[in-house]
């Protein structure tokens, strides 16, 4: 008696198609990973760090048209004035020039900024004496320029350092409105007002 074998079709298999369905949703998961990361990124490369652990502000009536600068002078004796405006701790934010660069034409029409401020931003410190001078440098009147001077600590609250009103009688004369000594916390451990001249400095350096 001959046996027959006999052959039986093994039945459709599923496994193909789940692997390929599941390649597909991981390729579709990788693209929108990517699409995202490539959504976030000029976000993150726009960011600015402004911040700041000291402020200091030199203020002076309104649209007045006289032009005030602030030079400070930090422990390593960099000085920040109008035409050194980075010295890697200290940043001078806004250069205020009195009247002359504080109207614009916008559609047609002319603005003005009637304040006068300067801004020094300390994005650091190290520990030692800052120096901070107020320079009336291009005087339109013959009077007195009233010059408030005040120093902010911004970390970790707002707390009010130094503030104390100074006059200006004609360009170029300076003043020192005060000497801060701040320790390797950033506290201020000293406060002075005695007289250093800064733009004598800054003339011999670029001379």
């Amino acid at each position: 008696m001959t046996s027959r074998a006999r052959f039986f079709r093994p039945a459709p298999s599923n496994d193909a198609f789940t692997d390929l369905l599941f390649n597909a949703l991981l390729g579709f998961a990788f693209m929108f990973f990517i699409a995202f990361m490539l959504m976030a990124e000029p976000e993150q490369s726009g960011k600015v760090d402004n911040k700041a652990e000291y402020i200091i502000t030199a203020s002076w009536p309104d649209s007045h048209p006289d032009d005030i600068d602030i030079l400070v002078e930090d422990p390593r004796g960099q000085i920040l004035w109008f035409s050194n405006k980075d010295t890697g701790i200290m940043h001078l934010d806004r250069d205020d020039r009195g009247n002359l660069q504080d109207q614009l034409i916008i559609d047609g029409k002319k603005i003005s900024n009637p304040i006068n401020q300067e801004t020094v931003s300390l994005r650091s410190w190290i520990p030692g004496e800052y120096v901070v001078n107020i320079l009336h440098y291009q005087a339109n009147y013959n009077a007195p320029v009233p010059v408030s001077v005040k120093i902010e600590k911004l970390n970790p609250e707002v707390t009010m350092t130094y503030y104390a009103v100074h006059d200006l009688h004609g360009a170029g004369e300076e003043v020192t409105a005060t000497r801060f000594t701040l320790d390797s916390q950033g506290v201020t451990t000293d406060i002075s007002n005695l007289q250093k001249s800064l733009i004598n400095r800054i003339s011999k350096k670029t001379n």
